[in-house]
């Protein structure tokens, strides 16, 4: 059985379940976004966000879950949803998963308002159910993802980015987010316990943090499938192993290093001389034990809870964030 077969095992039903509710949540009365909608959820992903509140809701109530929790997965994969559509108009993407993106598709105009939609649809199933404690948690997540993105802009532009700047950025545009789907979990069963649902929205934050150190490293290897190799140099994206490097080689080599990314980033030759560079000074070997630190802490947290299906689902979840290939 395939690993993430494995994971979705004790909640196969609830996210049957779960994938006819969220068409439903996407339903309208205009044919051309009903048009859209259906293609998006024909080309879904591995849907591993509803996967952690149902896993989580679980885990915490003895494998009972509720309508808040279904709205809860609802939510934040239509949010999450409405921010892919917008990412790939913001870097005119033309793919998403191997397939058409909606701008290609339908253009940017369109992709805009679908993602507007989705984001919508999102806020008003949450307010129509009073669900406002499950509301705050995705508000606040939207929130972070969109301050995170424009730091790394704004750091970008300087390539000046230090580790615990990089750690802000990371933690905002993706931990945030997988945070956000075990807090939601939690509250969505236990909602008056706040120390709780804060354990399991760090938990989703150490997974988080270690998933976009993984996606680093798979710019330095060929083992990705579907990410070319020095991607995010070519994008000047300042990545652990290049920050780790930068920080702690000679001037002369820094200044190289900076000047390449900036300057060079189109040339497939320097890209690879960076890779090679990087490789050498150990910025590998640092950034994967940075992430393993991150897994371990979300591993302690989940010690503290008593075995079960879910417990165990959700270590295989943890451990395949950093051991996949794609």
């Amino acid at each position: 059985m395939k690993i993430t077969a494995q994971i979705k095992e004790p909640i196969r039903q609830e996210m049957e379940l779960f994938e006819k509710k969220f068409q439903g949540a996407m339903a309208s009365k205009v044919a051309l976004l009903n048009r859209i909608t259906y293609y998006i959820v024909n080309r879904k992903g591995k849907q591993m966000r509803p996967m952690f509140v149902f896993l989580v809701a679980k885990m915490l109530s003895g494998g009972q879950v509720n309508d808040r929790t279904y709205r809860g997965a609802s939510v934040i994969e239509l949010i999450h949803t409405a921010t892919l559509v917008h990412d790939d108009v913001v870097d005119d993407s033309n793919k998403r998963r191997g397939f058409f993106s909606i701008n290609a598709l339908w253009k940017n105009k369109i992709a805009v308002l679908v993602g507007d939609y989705l984001l919508s649809k999102g806020l008003l199933l949450s307010i129509d159910n009073g669900d406002f404690d499950l509301l705050r948690i995705i508000s606040v997540a939207v929130r972070e993802m969109s301050e995170g993105e424009l730091l790394q802009m704004e750091k970008a532009r300087r390539l000046d980015i230090v580790e615990e700047v990089y750690y802000e950025v990371i933690r905002q545009k993706t931990a945030t987010l997988i945070a956000a789907c075990c807090a939601m979990g939690a509250c969505s069963v236990q909602p008056e316990e706040n120390e709780l649902i804060e354990k399991m929205r760090l938990f989703g934050e150490h997974i988080g943090m270690a998933f976009q150190i993984k996606d680093d490293l798979f710019d330095y290897t060929d083992e990705a499938i579907g990410k070319p190799t020095g991607i995010d140099i070519k994008e000047q994206k300042m990545t652990l192993p290049l920050i780790y490097v930068l920080n702690t080689c000679s001037k002369e080599e820094k200044d190289w290093l900076i000047n390449s990314v900036k300057n060079h980033n189109k040339d497939k030759k320097r890209v690879k001389e960076v890779i090679t560079f990087v490789k050498k000074h150990k910025g590998l070997e640092y950034a994967t034990t940075k992430m393993k630190e991150f897994q371990q802490k979300a591993l302690s947290i989940l010690d503290d809870f008593p075995s079960s299906d879910y417990k165990e689902a959700l270590t295989l979840m943890v451990n395949y964030v950093i051991d996949r290939h794609i």
